[in-house]
């Protein structure tokens, strides 16, 4: 890891705010995908032609 000097505080709490971020939006991401199949299928067994 290079050193940071005076600015490690700064590059490091850069870097965890930034994965936290990615963090949630995949989480994010992955919920909105789980609640839209969930959806589909229903929709799907509703008209009776689930076809995958």
């Amino acid at each position: 890891m290079p050193e940071l000097g005076k600015y490690a505080g700064a590059v490091l709490g850069s870097w965890g705010v930034t994965l936290l971020l990615l963090a949630g939006l995949v989480a994010m991401t992955w919920l909105q995908s789980r609640a839209a199949k969930r959806k589909h299928d229903e929709i799907e067994a509703r008209r009776g032609t689930k076809e995958s």
